[in-house]
């Protein structure tokens, strides 16, 4: 079985299942479909978007089955960076393929973060609506920053943060189903337009798009993947917390948005820019709209905590086996967590909120599939054929059909994406791989060294 490498530090094993699960659905939801479900509803251009749910939540489960079966193989932090390495090779092509996880890693996560500070920093405006767009972003600075103040910690302080937090995202989601339960209006819900059914390309190209913005909502179930080296029991832990948060945030999301469009027509919530707020004012007005804005707000510091978690620990990982620069490798004397990758990730979050980031954001869903979804996709499969010697304590169910359905979705995705996005995300893929030949013919290592 494949085992930490002697010269790694290491870190402490002290988060069990349920500060796990807390923290991969605190880091799935964050503030994205609060923000995304006017979007989604848009690009559908009815409530048949709906649909995007449950086939993001398909995609999802078979992908979340591949990192399941790699995460109880090799439970160790930096989760894609080391599964890419072992499959195509560590002294070869993996060599490359680990260095592209990483480079999209080193733009995804602050941007990811960043998007939910500029996520609270929208609903904030709800509460006070003077809130100029320079404030707007130095209150989204702020929120990457505190919580990096709040990640500087040991651990097991992190799971009972994260518990907390995951109260709120729990409370935010009961209000809202609870209303739509006692306040459904099925024909307001079910109010689709004329030809909203017809299987034209434009349905099929609207509903790629709509998943592309739905699996962002879905994202973050393989967080628990990337911190694997602190998590307890693991190759039992990592599954149950991969698949059980994709299934609870399947039903929760689906719920939700039936609440919402059943109370609020669907034409006016696809021009809502805090669609919670304006669904909570429907049903009992203003002062309770302020009231949810504020637990919104909870949630949306509570995803830039969850995402700056797991991939502050992805650096760490490659620059404890010397394959990313030392500091990052910095591991706190006494309550043992990557200090200098926490730092540094946050200050860059912090930064990153100056951006716009939904055209980066979409572009990096784009090389996220090349280089890590689909590739971890061919790599378990390399691992059952060739890698034998790597114990998989947990295998997917009626394999290999989980992979090829996740390996059709993101290549649907894909092909659906639009041009922009794709030649954005593919020219990010290029400069990648020029970056990791640059370094490699410097340091002598695959293709151009010894290990060849």
């Amino acid at each position: 079985m494949q085992t930490v490498s002697a010269g790694k530090p290491e870190l402490t094993r002290a988060m069990g299942f349920f500060p796990a699960l807390a923290s991969n659905m605190l880091n799935m939801v964050g503030v994205g479909p609060f923000l995304t479900i006017p979007l989604i509803i848009s690009m559908m251009k009815g409530p048949q978007a709906l649909i995007c749910w449950i086939l993001g939540a398909t995609l999802a489960v078979c992908d979340g089955l591949v990192w399941s079966e790699l995460g109880a193989a090799m439970p160790d932090s930096g989760g894609s960076y080391d599964y890419l390495q072992q499959a195509f090779g560590p002294k070869s092509l993996g060599r490359l393929m680990g260095f592209l996880f990483l480079w999209q890693v080193m733009l995804a996560a602050p941007l990811t973060a960043a998007s939910g500070g500029v996520g609270f920093a929208a609903y904030a405006r709800y509460l006070i609506p003077w809130l100029t767009p320079p404030e707007q972003k130095m209150i989204a600075v702020g929120v990457c920053l505190l919580a990096t103040v709040l990640l500087y910690r040991d651990i097991q302080s992190i799971g009972k943060i994260s518990t907390v937090l995951w109260i709120g995202l729990i409370a935010a989601m009961g209000i809202i189903i609870w209303g739509g339960i006692w306040h459904f209006d099925s024909r307001r819900a079910f109010d689709f337009p004329p030809g909203a059914f017809e299987l034209s390309s434009s349905f099929f190209v609207g509903l790629g798009s709509a998943t592309l913005v739905g699996m962002y909502d879905y994202s973050g179930y393989f967080n628990v993947c990337l911190i694997g080296g602190e998590i307890k029991n693991p190759s039992v832990n990592i599954p149950r917390t991969v698949l059980w948060s994709i299934g609870i945030l399947a039903i929760l999301y689906l719920a939700m948005s039936l609440s919402i469009i059943g109370v609020v027509p669907w034409r006016e919530a696809m021009t809502s820019p805090a669609i919670v707020s304006t669904y909570v004012e429907h049903l009992y007005g203003a002062k309770a709209a302020s009231m949810m804005t504020v637990l919104i707000l909870w949630v949306a510091f509570a995803s830039v905590f969850c995402v700056l978690l797991g991939y502050t620990r992805v650096p760490y990982a490659a620059a404890a086996e010397g394959h990313f620069f030392s500091a990052f490798a910095r591991v706190h004397p006494r309550r043992r967590f990557p200090s200098f990758s926490v730092v540094f990730m946050g200050v860059v979050s912090a930064a990153a909120c100056l951006l716009s980031l939904e055209s980066l954001i979409k572009a990096l869903i784009v090389i996220q599939i090349v280089t890590q979804f689909a590739a971890q996709c061919i790599a378990v499969v390399i691992i059952r054929r060739y890698r034998k010697h790597i114990g998989r304590p947990f295998s997917m169910p009626l394999y290999p059909l989980p992979v090829v359905i996740a390996l059709l979705g993101w290549f649907y995705i894909l092909g659906t994406s639009g041009l922009p996005y794709l030649t954005a995300g593919f020219a990010l893929l290029g400069l990648g791989i020029a970056a990791y030949l640059w370094r490699a013919k410097a340091s002598l290592q695959w293709p151009w060294g010894s290990e060849r």
